[in-house]
């Protein structure tokens, strides 16, 4: 079990800790849609990396995921919000800077942080691509978000929109709370966020045959000297890759 705080609406936030011994500002993880923190990062052997190399590190179950709150109104949800809960959990422990590392819904999250959070160190951004510049958030050009909504509270497996599938594949694989989730993917970040202010150093991670991160080296672009480096794997085996751990590792160093 992780420790457990409020948010100021009221949300509990359970977070993960390891390396807590180790010196230096923290590396913060946030995971993607339908994971959690030890799914994500844990079984990745991304903490291993970043603890080995001398990193205290603290995971994130967002809220509606893990082991944190699952509430079923979308009025709790969205990236933006998921954004003020690393601020807040900031907040609450202490820290005058820290480096923050996201993947997939929690890149989104981590870039919207890099727009105002003025203790981000250093930023990287995994599972994402130029669907950020011309969605606003995850690439709805490949998976619908109202797809996945329907994949996520079909009762009939008939129902699930082929393109969704493995979203509710993984939701079943994990016992995770289908109309949480579902309640995310309603309010997913669809406006324009203002790169141009992450004053951050970046590095931009995708996998090579990832069609959730299309053309990262436009998104790395839009943000000031940003770095992209491309690690093997798709959209899901990409954060197990040797080569993911070892690009954040060293960015981070």
């Amino acid at each position: 079990m992780g420790k457990r705080f409020v948010t100021s609406d009221g949300v509990g936030i359970v977070w993960h800790e390891w390396g807590v011994e180790l010196p230096g500002p923290p590396v913060v993880l946030h995971h993607g849609f339908g994971a959690n923190a030890k799914l994500n990062w844990l079984g990745a052997g991304v903490i291993a990396a970043l603890t080995a190399a001398g990193r205290r590190v603290i995971a994130i179950d967002a809220r509606g995921h893990g082991e944190s709150d699952k509430p079923h109104d979308p009025a709790f949800y969205g990236e933006d919000r998921m954004a003020r809960d690393v601020s807040e959990l900031i907040d609450d422990l202490g820290f005058s800077e820290f480096d923050l590392v996201g993947y997939s819904m929690g890149a989104i999250v981590s870039l919207i942080a890099g727009t105002r959070e003025p203790r981000i160190r250093r930023l990287v951004i995994g599972g994402v691509g130029d669907g950020i510049l011309a969605q606003g958030g995850v690439d709805t050009r490949v998976v619908d978000n109202q797809d996945i909504v329907k994949a996520l509270l079909a009762d009939d497996p008939a129902d699930i929109p082929p393109s969704a599938r493995g979203f509710r594949q993984l939701a079943d694989a994990t016992g995770a709370d289908r109309k949480a989730l579902a309640a995310q993917a309603q309010v997913v970040h669809a406006s324009r966020i203002p790169l141009e202010d992450i004053k951050a150093q970046t590095l931009v991670l995708a996998g090579d045959n990832d069609p959730l991160a299309a053309r990262p080296e436009r998104l790395a672009a839009a943000i000031s000297g940003a770095q992209v480096r491309i690690a093997p794997g798709d959209h899901r085996s990409v954060v197990a890759a040797p080569q993911f751990a070892a690009a954040l590792v060293e960015f981070l160093a």
